[in-house]
């Protein structure tokens, strides 16, 4: 499986407060559609889906909150889109697929919302890498 096509079509970040007291920050994916994509001017393969999904990061109590819509084309093997069309009738995917959708969704729209998060001043939902010093050790 592979990404071949990625975008938002909607990004939203309000800021409902200055301050806040004990943010409880809360991240959901939800996936509203996955369609098989039947194309005479693509000539490939591999079979495509398209995915249509939201990611929301909710600042709680009432503090921020930062939405994306999007749409992802995941190009795989026949079987494998056979076995998503034919899961996702039941509104499930099958572990693999899942798998890895789900981590190209967090990637992609993670680093998005780190960006948003930047520019209003929110606290990030997510921890970064930070250098700490080193408390000298103590001679024997």
């Amino acid at each position: 499986m592979r990404v071949v096509g990625f975008n938002f079509d909607k990004i939203s970040v309000e800021k409902f407060k200055d301050r806040a007291q004990q943010i409880k920050i809360n991240t959901n994916i939800d996936i509203s559609e996955i369609n098989p994509i039947e194309s005479d001017l693509l000539k490939i393969k591999e079979s495509l889906v398209q995915v249509k999904f939201s990611y929301k990061i909710k600042y709680e109590p009432e503090y921020a909150e930062i939405g994306l819509k999007g749409t992802a084309i995941i190009s795989m093997d026949e079987k494998q889109a056979k076995e998503v069309a034919k899961e996702w009738k039941k509104k499930q995917m099958p572990e693999e697929f899942s798998i890895f959708l789900f981590n190209v969704l967090i990637r992609k729209s993670s680093l998005r919302a780190l960006s948003l998060e930047d520019e209003l001043n929110l606290p990030l939902h997510m921890p970064m890498p930070a250098l700490n010093q080193q408390k000298p050790q103590k001679e024997k």
